[in-house]
């Protein structure tokens, strides 16, 4: 396309993926219609990563002022939470970001026409919108980028939808803090919730249907149960809930076991995407359980029509959305870009952190692949000694042959910082011998990566404390 007809993009959507989408479309000289339902922003800045870090640091704060491992010689006091005014920061700076990091791009952009309204595909090159102010406006595209995101999925417990059950989304937004709360979900973002809500004041139990974290290496779940009974949050495991009721301002929640009863329900099991309202099967873009199926290139099964982030089969991370979304893009402008998920970073931000990237030692089986692995219990890492926090692991699987890295699952406090390094020496192909050769800084978590490689080769617990 010329400059004086640019190729037209609709975007519909305006979180992680859609606004990755268009400005990369807009830089690469396209014309972008972005259509947004409700809030600009989408689910990342709004309702979910900022403002549960927020959250989750916060009930940090107070849980070190009321407990930490020095308390033999700095004084403890459990400290008075407001939740009302923590709530008004924790907002405050959503609508900053917000305002900052998408409204104003998207204000001042000249490529970029915002409408606000519902998108439905008419056919394979047309949109009709459902314009929020009233009436409909036809939206015509060359191409089409579909980044729509995904809400809380709602289990079908027997009396649930009856209640006043809380999402995620409900829970950020909370500006009382329940005495007694009951948590169904046992994935990150139920765990994360669980914790902060624990260490502000209320008294939580985490009901699991199999287990914690049943998608990861079992000793992840196995090391976050200790570490939640640790803090008096309750675990049931093998917990399958039969019932919901609410009456009296109490919830009564039903498990093989008996009944618990609490203030709040918070159920947090996984997402849905949100893509029923698109006429999708009209045009034939295929999904499966509502989830958009897209090949190497995002583009969809119609040809012109991409799609990347939540709404799709894609792991439901924010940063594997904006790069699925400025990939997308460069396709959809004629270039040719894939999305390599073989060194993919995740990260729970619990206390201790979770963060995991590549094969676990069981996917490295199933592929095939003859591994070995190693696991280096934090107490022989120097930062955890001195912190005096040694409840965690890092684990490293290798290929047995060559000693290439394969995968690291890391339990520690701070294992969100330690896993961008593994991601790296994954990427580059290292081998553990390799990493273990490596100059990693002293009294650092990170270094237990180092650790942890040498202990194919060596006892780490015969070195001195820096021992190259």
């Amino acid at each position: 396309m010329s400059n004086d007809n640019p190729l037209h993009i609709a975007v519909i959507g305006s979180g992680g993926a859609a606004m990755a989408a268009a400005l990369k479309a807009a830089e690469r000289g396209a014309r972008v219609t972005l259509i947004e339902r409700d809030t600009i922003g989408g689910t990342c800045v709004n309702v979910g990563c900022v403002p549960s870090k927020i959250m989750i640091r916060a009930a940090h704060v107070a849980h070190l002022r009321k407990e930490s491992t020095f308390d033999g010689g700095v004084s403890a006091k459990p400290p008075l939470v407001d939740r009302e005014r923590l709530l008004q920061q924790q907002q405050a700076r959503v609508q900053e970001l917000r305002e900052a990091k998408y409204e104003r791009i998207l204000r001042d952009h000249s490529a970029i026409t915002v409408l606000n309204g519902e998108a439905r595909f008419a056919d394979a090159n047309s949109l009709t919108v459902k314009l929020t102010e009233g009436g409909e406006q036809t939206v015509r595209f060359d191409r089409a980028f579909i980044g729509t995101g995904a809400r809380p999925a709602v289990p079908p417990i027997t009396g649930l939808a009856k209640t006043p059950y809380l999402t995620s989304t409900s829970a950020l937004a909370l500006d009382t803090l329940p005495e007694r709360l009951i948590v169904i979900g046992a994935g990150f973002v139920a765990l994360e919730l669980a914790q902060a809500f624990a260490r502000l004041g209320s008294e939580v139990t985490v009901l699991a249907r199999s287990r914690l974290l049943s998608g990861e290496d079992p000793a992840i779940g196995e090391q976050m149960e200790i570490a939640f009974q640790r803090e008096g949050i309750e675990v049931v495991n093998q917990a399958q809930t039969s019932r919901v009721e609410y009456t009296d301002d109490e919830f009564k929640v039903d498990i093989k076991v008996g009944t618990l009863r609490a203030d709040q329900l918070l159920v947090a099991t996984g997402r849905a995407p949100n893509t029923e309202s698109l006429n999708l099967e009209g045009v034939g873009v295929e999904t499966m359980r509502g989830a958009i199926q897209v090949d190497e290139y995002l583009q969809t099964t119609v040809p012109g029509i991409y799609a990347a982030g939540d709404c799709t089969d894609q792991p439901e991370f924010v940063y594997v959305a904006a790069a699925g979304g400025s990939r997308a893009a460069i396709n959809m402008t004629g270039g040719e870009a894939t999305l390599d998920l073989s060194a993919m970073p995740s990260v729970m931000f619990t206390d201790p952190q979770v963060a995991t990237v590549g094969l676990t030692e069981a996917e490295a089986f199933k592929q095939g692949i003859n591994a070995d692995t190693r696991c280096l219990a934090l107490e022989n890492v120097p930062r955890a000694l001195v912190n005096f926090d040694t409840g965690g692991f890092i684990k490293m699987v290798a290929e047995s042959d060559s000693g290439r890295l394969l995968g690291v699952q890391a339990v520690a406090g701070e294992a969100g910082e330690l896993i961008q390094t593994a991601v790296m020496a994954l990427r580059s192909g290292m081998a553990v011998q390799e990493i273990g050769n490596e100059l990693f800084p002293y009294l650092t978590m990170v270094e237990g990566l180092k650790l942890c490689a040498q202990t194919f080769t060596k006892d780490v617990r015969q070195l001195s404390c820096c021992a190259g």
